[in-house]
């Protein structure tokens, strides 16, 4: 199970951190990642890290302001989000994928979502 949490209500040019917190040992062999869903859009790609945190992928909207990191010692994946901007604005979901993708279809497993809203 993934339980995402650290969504909020934030001015543009403001910052968050999203937390993805695991069960089970499988966390620590599986990639990670972090997907959004504006109102209206399909699910998108944000951002990705491998199993042991040495490889990251991002989407290119938020290369240079969001970081994803992982701490296997405490089975939790996180989202820095730095510079944010409105259009930033989706429920963001945390997922396990089952290969090294940006493709929807690689997501094992999916957290809840927690809604991050940027006012402009």
């Amino acid at each position: 199970q993934l339980q995402a949490s650290g969504g909020g209500l934030v001015q543009a040019g403001g910052s968050l951190r999203l937390s993805c917190a695991a069960s089970g040992r499988a966390f620590s062999s599986s990639h990670m990642g972090w997907f959004r869903q504006a109102p209206g859009k399909e699910r998108e790609f944000v951002a990705a890290v491998n199993w042991g945190g040495g490889a990251t992928i991002y989407t290119d909207s938020v290369k240079g302001r969001f970081i994803i990191s992982r701490d296997n010692a405490k089975y939790t994946v996180y989202l820095d989000m730095r510079r944010l901007k409105p259009e930033d604005t989706a429920v963001y979901y945390c997922a396990a994928l089952t290969a090294w993708s940006k493709e929807t279809k690689s997501v094992g497993s999916w957290g809840q979502g927690t809604q991050v809203t940027v006012s402009s």
